[in-house]
């Protein structure tokens, strides 16, 4: 997690956004272990992660699995990835631009969580993370959901577009693979989302709020989603099968 201390000087106001939004991401402990369990029934034994950042979700999969493989295109962020990697011998960590002409085939899974959207050519990317994958194994996906969303936040980190449900099975479909399951999740954090980002203009950071949130909301919307799915959500997940 970056803090304001270790911050290059002369940093730019969208890196600072961008800093933030990750600092507050990485406090959300109950939203991210309930992500992490989103992907865990599809990732086989040795999946690969497209866009690690510096690797909270690779860690927690890493836990439960034999072989996990961390990946970043950040010059930066994969120095800092691979400094924080070290002490976990059961993580690979390694460069990863998408879209990507190298075929390797021999992962389990690809799981890439909020990385497609800043992505110009994402059936490309889609494409190259099938790619990564055994014939038959998983592709799994989370985004940001609705376009009515988009902020001065998702500019400011990088966001191309967000996505409904019918976009994103599009998206699968015109890269070859085979859907299995695309919904929406955490309801309650659109509503919050837009409310505070297009609203109130604010930036989603570590504080009060944050935590709040994560500690007493977000529960009890991942103990209701999982009886009922809502008809929309802050994130798409999505699951989708490689060909063979």
């Amino acid at each position: 997690m970056t803090t304001a201390s270790d911050r290059p000087a002369g940093i730019t106001g969208d890196q600072r956004v961008q800093s933030e939004v990750l600092e507050g991401l990485a406090t959300a402990v109950n939203h991210r272990r309930w992500f992490v369990e989103l992907a865990l029934p599809y990732l086989g034994d040795n999946p690969i992660e497209i866009g690690s950042g510096l690797g909270d979700y690779a860690i927690e999969w890493a836990e439960r699995l034999p072989r996990f493989t961390a990946t970043e295109a950040d010059p930066d962020r994969l120095v800092r990835l691979e400094e924080r990697m070290a002490g976990y011998p059961a993580i690979e960590v390694r460069k990863v631009l998408l879209p990507s002409t190298g075929v390797e085939g021999r992962y389990s899974a690809a799981v890439s969580y909020n990385v497609l959207e800043h992505i110009e050519d994402h059936v490309g990317a889609l494409r190259s993370m099938a790619g990564f994958v055994r014939p038959g194994g998983h592709v799994i996906l989370i985004v940001p959901a609705f376009m009515f969303a988009m902020s001065r936040v998702d500019v400011a980190t990088g966001h191309l577009r967000r996505y409904t449900r019918k976009s994103m099975r599009t998206a699968l479909i015109e890269a070859g693979l085979r859907v299995e399951k695309v919904h929406y999740a955490n309801a309650l954090g659109l509503l919050g989302y837009y409310g505070a980002t297009s609203i109130f203009r604010l930036t989603p950071k570590d504080g009060p709020m944050v935590k709040a949130y994560d500690r007493l909301v977000l529960p009890v919307t991942r103990a209701a989603e999982r009886i009922v799915r809502p008809p929309f959500g802050q994130s798409v997940f999505a699951v989708a099968r490689t060909p063979g």
